[in-house]
This record gives structure tokens, sequence and C-alpha cells, in this order.
């Protein structure tokens, strides 16, 4: 079952009616044009979100996440956990996977999909344990000359005092220094929200990647509208003002390239957005496969260090 945002209220009211009318019987037709009329508004919808907007679709519940992106994308994954210095951090999970046969390493952001998992996964927001896995399996990555794909998909790293005691800022900065060193091709996607360091920590790709309605700020429109105006309530002036949407940065030389989603969202239909976040990698992992290191490192830099329009 679908839940519509706010914004889609109107169209939940047009599928509603519709299915009471199949639900009496004999009114296939009046059914189908009120199917059909959904659709139209829904495609005008999403053809003119705003920000805002793109926020809630980028934090809808049934958005494609780690798991459902892994079992589509890849065969043949295999999980590696822990840091070797202080635990297993689940909010970030990675490991061996092939992609269309060739062998990557698969690193990602872990939100989950119920209230248990999403406790299991803290929301996707890592500790330092998790950036330092992630770095472990980037020297790993980096070692057996493997490509790296990161799916990207936190509200930002956790804040919580645990993790600044264990050295969280250090950790994402030396998981940000890792990606910049790697001697193998990198591809990031931005595959839902894109927050603050604990998003950059894993995008310092060769190749940023990001769906139609994503978003990636260096902080969340809320956060944002409580330093500014004191309260969120002008989280979507806030949303606005900072260019978080893909086309933004697209436009300001952040990304690389968009992955276009289906009518209504990629949680309308994860195979269709599955398949174009598919075709995408296969671009750019190709275009990217005969770089030597060098060439490799010095793109990344080049890229991360003239980030940006004015």
């Amino acid at each position: 079952m679908t839940t519509y945002l706010a914004f889609e209220k109107p169209i939940e009211a047009l599928v509603a009616s519709a299915a009471q009318l199949r639900a009496s019987g004999g009114h296939e037709a009046e059914a189908a044009m009120l199917d059909e009329r959904a659709q139209r508004q829904l495609a005008d919808v999403y053809a003119r979100l705003t920000p805002w907007q793109r926020t809630q679709v980028a934090r809808h519940p049934a958005r494609p996440h780690f798991a459902h992106l892994v079992a589509g994308l890849f065969d043949d994954f295999v999980a590696l956990g822990g840091d070797r210095r202080y635990g297993d951090d689940r909010a970030i999970i990675g490991g061996f996977a092939r992609f269309e046969g060739r062998r990557v390493m698969v690193i990602g952001h872990a939100k989950g999909e119920d209230t248990a998992s999403r406790l299991t996964h803290n929301f996707g927001m890592a500790r330092p344990e998790g950036y330092r896995k992630a770095i472990r399996l980037m020297d790993m990555a980096d070692r057996f000359g493997l490509p790296v794909i990161t799916l990207v998909d936190t509200p930002g790293a956790f804040p919580g005092v645990d993790a600044e005691a264990r050295g969280q800022a250090e950790a994402i900065a030396r998981c940000t220094e890792k990606c910049l060193a790697l001697g193998v091709p990198m591809v990031a996607v931005i595959v839902g929200e894109g927050g603050s360091g604990g998003a950059v920590a894993l995008s310092s790709a060769n190749r940023v990647l990001m769906f139609e309605h994503a978003i990636y700020s260096v902080i969340s429109p809320e956060g944002c509208a409580s330093i500014l105006w004191r309260g969120a309530d002008r989280a979507p002036d806030a949303a606005e003002a900072m260019k978080i949407t893909a086309a933004d940065l697209l436009r300001l030389g952040v990304i690389h390239r968009i992955v276009y989603e289906p009518t209504g969202g990629a949680h309308r239909d994860h195979d269709e957005a599955i398949r174009r976040l598919a075709m995408a990698l296969r671009t750019e992992i190709d275009a990217l496969a005969h770089q030597s290191p060098e060439d490799l490192r010095a793109e990344r830099a080049k890229f991360f260090l003239e980030l940006g329009t004015w």
C-alpha cells in the first residue's frame, strides 16, 4: 500500500474513489478514468516539486534503501563486519559483490525497513566505527584492484556523546581522505538523503550520481532553519535557499549525473529505479575502468578542489 505524502492527498483521493467504484461493481470504465486522471496529476505534481517536497520524497519510508539496491544491482554480495578497533556499526554495510560480472566493493548507509531494523541500523546515522569499517573495506578494494561503489542515504553522522568520545570528526575526515587517495575507480550514488559530513565521507568519488528526488546538503533544512531563523518551521525556506536538489547541484558542479526516477518517485517502482541506476553505473564504471591510479586520484582531487560555482 502506497503511503501518500501531504502534497499528494488529492491524488490519494482519486485513487481511493477509483477503488470504491471497483468495489461496488460495474463501474470499471469510470474507475479507469479516475486512475488515468490520478496518473496525469501525479506526473504534473512531480514535474514541479519544490525543494521541500523533494526532501519529503527523499525521506519516504518506502524509498529503495540499501538492501533493495544491493539485491537489485549486485550478485554474490558478501557483507564484511567490524572496524577491527571497536565494533561493527550496522548503519554502514559493505562487502564484496559482482556488478554485471565485474567484482566490486559495495559500501553504503542502511536505514532499515521497519521500526526494529531502523533501530538496529540507527536510521543510517553512523558512529566512528562505521566510517572506520568503510576505510578498512576501501583499503581492501585498493589492494585487490576492485572498483568501489557507495550508496549514500543518511541524515548525517550520529551526533551522540559516545560517537564524539570515540572520534567522530576524525573518523569522517579519515574516511574522506581514504576516498580521495584510492587508486581504483570510485562511484558514489546519493540515493535518498545525503546529509552533511556523514554523506561526504562516502561521496568523495570520481563520479557522484544522484537520484532525481534525492537531496544532498551540508545540513538538514530543519537544522539550517533552526540556526538561521530559530525555528524548524522555516525548513521549506531553508531547502529553497540551500540548493539541495539534484538539478541545482548538477548546475553548480557538485554532482556529475542525475539518475531520473519513475513517475511519482523511486518508491513507486523499485525495479525501474534500480534498472535506471544500473545503466548509469555501467556507463560510469566503464568510463573509469582503464584510467591509471594516478589519473584517478588526480581527477578526484581536481573535482573536489574546484567544487561548486560562485
